[in-house]
């Protein structure tokens, strides 16, 4: 392009790679790509088992006392406001105490970093972490939102397997042997998206003891915190800061069901102060000084959220995910080549494995579930955005009946391409 003066004018918006590459292979990227061979005229409706966002469903709506408070924030004329860098000092303090319910010691406001959903928390950290050389542990399979930050911001991802044979543990030899003097953090899931498994005490206490060993902190994503319905409750990483210093990423979004509300945080669980001896506090301070903050509203409501949700309505909650988890573990075992390693026990999600060799005409785990929405208007996430190739993620918090009429659907998809049935 010329200007008036007739010289070539360059824009300089050029291709970032890492940006290009990080949003193809996003989960939501993924789900559109196989949304698009959605058929036309299908009158059945499209059942989503896909994606992580129950919320669109009425027997997982979030409890009024919820949206009273949203409501009564906003009226208040209080929360029009910016809002500090770092968070509104009273939801600070609410999920401070919310999260030492569950610690062998109590944290402070001090201690949290509020950000627009889990997401936001993901990027600050491993922002924060990146410099030239660094590497983080990653698990496989696991959330790609990790994968997309650390390659746009430049750290070498480095991937240790849970282990299906083992109820999805972590393969801690394969850390150990992946780690090195520039290993920055590891990164764990629990409850685990996309597995469903819930870490034992016994399993996080290894995990400490090995990153202690390492000189690592860990990174603990606990999203769908208290989101368990099997034998094993949920125990936060934090309770083994004494051993190792632990960065606790989590959000209402789940446990509330209200993912479109973008209110997350970042807990600083190191009772031995870690963190205080380096610049680390004051590089997130910095980070979110640039960065955009959680509306304001939202923040003003939490404390009312948290004080006074009863616990019936999360009761309510668990019930429903148990019963799904149970219609999705037991429907499984029914169709062919597909095969579920671990019932699920928290979160929203299982795994399951493909036998792709006794498909007709079907490719991949991608072909599978393009070929699966066109044909029987189903949606399910690809294995391989996930980091295992031929692998599906079931999402089973949706509707029972609903649940059901998906999963029968792809019972017929199977029959259907069975290379036996040809």
């Amino acid at each position: 392009m010329e200007n008036g003066e007739g010289r070539e004018v360059r824009w300089g918006f050029g291709e970032n790679i890492s940006l290009t590459s990080a949003g193809k292979n996003s989960i939501r990227a993924t789900l559109y790509k196989v949304m698009s061979s959605l058929k036309e005229g299908d009158p059945r409706p499209v059942i989503p088992l896909g994606h992580g966002d129950p919320s669109t469903f009425p027997c997982f709506r979030t409890t009024l006392v919820a949206e009273d408070a949203i409501v009564d924030a906003v009226r208040s004329a209080k929360y029009n406001c910016y809002s500090p860098n770092v968070g509104v000092p009273s939801a600070k303090y609410a999920i401070a105490e919310y999260l030492s319910r569950d610690l062998p010691y109590k944290l402070s406001p001090d201690d949290i970093f509020l950000t627009g959903g889990c997401s936001q928390a993901i990027e600050v950290v491993i922002s924060v972490l990146a410099r030239p050389g660094a590497n983080i542990l990653l698990p496989r399979p696991g959330f790609p939102a990790y994968e997309a930050r650390t390659a746009f911001d430049g750290l070498e991802a480095r991937h240790f397997d849970l282990i299906p044979e083992k109820g999805w543990e972590i393969d801690l030899e394969a850390v150990k042997a992946l780690a090195d003097e520039n290993t920055a953090a590891m990164v764990i899931i629990n409850p685990n998206n996309p597995c469903g498994n819930v870490f034992t005490y016994q399993h996080l206490a290894e995990v400490a003891e090995t990153a202690r060993e390492l000189g690592i902190m860990v990174i603990a994503d606990e999203v769908y915190d208290h989101l368990t319905f099997g034998n094993n409750p949920f125990i936060p990483m934090g309770v083994f800061g004494e051993t190792v210093p632990v960065l606790t990423l989590g959000s209402i979004s789940k446990r509330w069901l209200v993912p479109g509300w973008r209110l997350g945080w970042i807990a600083t669980t190191d009772p031995k102060g870690f963190f205080k001896k380096t610049m680390f506090l004051d590089s997130m301070k910095n980070f979110l000084n640039i960065s955009t903050d959680p509306a304001t509203f939202i923040q003003g409501a939490i404390p009312h959220i948290i004080q006074n949700t009863k616990e019936d309505f999360f009761n309510k909650i668990i019930h429903i995910l148990r019963e799904a988890a149970d219609i999705c573990y037991n429907k499984i075992k029914d169709i062919s080549y597909i095969t579920c390693p671990h019932k699920p026990e928290g979160s929203m999600f299982v795994m399951v494995k493909l036998n792709v060799a006794c498909l007709e005409d079907i490719h991949d785990d991608i072909d599978f579930c393009s070929k699966l929405a066109k044909e029987e208007s189903v949606i399910l996430c690809p294995g391989s955005v996930l980091g295992l190739k031929n692998w599906l993620r079931i999402t089973f918090a949706i509707d029972p009946s609903s649940l059901e009429d998906g999963l029968d659907r792809i019972k017929s998809f199977c029959q259907r391409h069975s290379k036996s049935s040809k």
